[in-house]
């Protein structure tokens, strides 16, 4: 469990975030200011950089790790195989780490920032400089220990936070301007339900009248296309899946019917619309 309330940081002149609060300061019921300690005690960090020793090898390293830490002498091997066998490094547990892919590092990173068994991960850009099939391995990771700790991931890739997490917080300037399950801020900010529609034949005013009359259908809207091919995305009540009625109407009027296929909204979307809004709120009051 993780409380944050009235939380404010600055770098310098820079606010990086200003009178931030969620719940997700405390941690695992420790208070950041007065216990400090005990708060850091039950945090794993892995930096975007991570500050590997790549003179040593990966088990020595874990080892002395898992020692700084205060893993008891009587756990230490233990824990420090666990780290190992689930981030899928023990078969190169014998070599220096200078010595390991980039994706390799990620997961000794991964490693060093569970080896305390912490009750709270903070991971930063994660994936960032891995190729496609590392960046999967290295997700498909997160989401394993997701099952054990909380994690925090700090990332601007969009995509990967839709794959891995299961709530956000959306932060512009500073401050929080979103927060909450994806699925729940998808509806908050987008109430209609989208459906693209490919139609060869009829004539696109045509077609945009008689989308239109579906019950529940709030707009017909063009999109641009140079094949003859007219393509339309169909906006309707939200909890009004209009694709039965669009096949149906299809195919009373002999249309040639291509797609059609439900558009589900996006985080990007989301990050989009609520960082525009904040920023035409900001020109207003300026």
């Amino acid at each position: 469990m993780i409380e944050v309330h009235n939380l404010t940081k600055h770098y310098g002149p820079i606010t990086a975030i200003r009178d931030v609060s969620f719940t997700v300061a405390k941690v695992a019921g420790y208070d950041v200011f007065a216990e400090s300690l005990e708060v850091r005690r039950r945090i794993g960090y892995l930096p975007e950089n991570v500050p590997l020793y790549t003179d040593l090898r990966v088990g020595p390293y874990l080892e002395f790790v898992a020692e700084i830490k205060g893993v008891p002498r009587s756990d230490r091997k233990r824990r420090v195989v666990e780290a190992m066998e689930r981030c899928r490094i023990l078969d190169v547990q014998n070599r220096l780490i200078g010595k390991l892919s980039k994706g390799y590092r990620q997961r000794v990173g991964l490693a060093q920032a569970i080896v305390s068994d912490p009750a709270v991960l903070i991971l930063d850009e994660p994936t960032i400089g891995l190729d496609p099939k590392q960046i999967t391995e290295i997700r498909d990771l997160i989401k394993s220990l997701a099952g054990d700790h909380t994690v925090i991931l700090s990332t601007h890739i969009l995509p990967e936070v839709s794959m891995v997490c299961s709530s956000v917080v959306i932060i512009n300037q500073g401050v929080i301007v979103a927060q909450g399950p994806i699925d729940s801020l998808v509806e908050q900010f987008f109430p209609t339900a989208r459906v693209e529609v490919e139609i060869a034949g009829p004539s696109p005013d045509a077609v945009r009248e008689a989308l239109g009359v579906i019950p529940g259908v709030v707009s017909v809207t063009d999109v641009p296309g140079s094949d003859g091919i007219g393509r339309y995305i169909v906006e309707s009540s939200r909890g009004r899946d209009v694709r039965g009625e669009v096949f149906q109407l299809a195919a009373q009027r002999r249309w040639d019917l291509r797609e059609l296929r439900r558009i589900g909204m996006t985080l990007e979307e989301v990050f989009l619309h609520v960082v525009a809004g904040e920023q035409s709120h900001t020109g207003e009051s300026a």
